[in-house]
């Protein structure tokens, strides 16, 4: 059956237009931005064995355009337009927050880096630069590496630290495994930054490690001295 045999009442388009997009299942909402399905299979249909396969809609998320088109029926046309969809979902999430919000405690912390770390397949280092009132001047992205580490260097921290001219810092990478746990190189680094930071009179108020939709904060867990 094809959607447009479908009941009206069912068919994606014209059930958000009757009972609200809140209605709607992620299958349909991903096969109104699909339109079209392939040979032998409906729009509907492609979109549920396509979140089955990725193990739902935060996995699906993750994956970029190049990777969607490796998925029967889904063309480079549509692997954009959903990586786009995906990449505006981030942005109103981070928009919500604010780009210059005051980051007083961890999980303000972790409201503002998760959206900018949670979707990475790799590890991602990223450093957030705060003033006098732990208000958020900037942020920088220091390191990109592979699916379990990535190589950071203190002196390159602390560097961008100096240039954007922050009173304290914060600090943060993912775990794209959704591992919720630091690992001792994880704590080796935080104290080398924070030894350095304190050395040019800069603090490091925070590690904030993103894991999925959970967060660890080495404050919260007294991992800083």
């Amino acid at each position: 059956m094809t959607v447009r045999d479908m009941d009206p009442d069912e068919q994606p388009r014209e059930k958000l237009m009757s009972r609200g997009a809140q209605a709607l299942s992620n299958s349909e909402l991903l096969a109104i931005l699909l339109r079209t399905g392939k040979k032998g299979l409906n729009v509907l249909d492609m979109t549920r064995m396509l979140l089955q396969k990725k193990g739902g809609l935060r996995e699906l998320i993750r994956c970029s355009w190049v990777e969607l088109t490796q998925e029967p029926g889904i063309a480079t046309t549509k692997a954009v337009t959903l990586e786009a969809a995906f990449e505006l979902a981030r942005r109103i999430q981070v928009s919500s927050i604010g780009e210059r919000p005051q980051l007083k405690s961890p999980d303000q912390a972790a409201d503002f880096i998760a959206p900018r770390l949670r979707d990475f397949k790799k590890e991602v280092f990223l450093v957030v630069f705060l003033n006098n009132s732990k208000m958020v001047t900037g942020s920088q992205k220091i390191s990109e590496g592979g699916l379990t580490a990535t190589v950071v260097d203190p002196a390159e921290v602390m560097r961008q630290a100096v240039l954007h001219g922050a009173a304290s810092i914060i600090i943060a990478h993912n775990h794209p495994s959704g591992n919720l746990n630091e690992s001792h190189a994880d704590y080796l680094l935080t104290k080398r930054i924070q030894e350095a930071g304190n050395l040019l009179g800069i603090p490091l108020d925070d590690h904030i490690i993103i894991a999925g939709d959970g967060y660890v904060s080495f404050r919260e867990r007294n991992l800083l001295k």
